[in-house]
């Protein structure tokens, strides 16, 4: 037998206008809409705790070109067709 705990929540009204039309569109009730989304936030939050840290490769090199700014991409673009 599953248990249930009735709770009162303050929710954003945008929030929950949106998961009533989930709720709506999905033929099923707020109370599903809102249990799923928990269920799968902890499962999300659980697996992403157990991965382990992706090492990235890196090459020796000289470093950036002078002027060279990473949060420009149009002059990287530039720079990178350049001959």
């Amino acid at each position: 037998m599953l248990l249930c705990m009735r709770t009162t929540i303050r929710i954003d009204d945008n929030l929950l206008n949106e998961a009533k039309q989930a709720a709506l569109v999905s033929n099923t009730t707020l109370s599903a809409v809102v249990e799923t989304a928990l269920r799968e936030m902890l499962h999300r939050r659980r697996h992403t705790a157990d991965r382990k840290p992706v090492e990235l490769l890196t090459f020796r090199g000289r470093g950036l070109m002078p002027g060279v700014d990473l949060d420009d991409g149009a002059a990287l673009l530039d720079l990178m067709e350049r001959d």
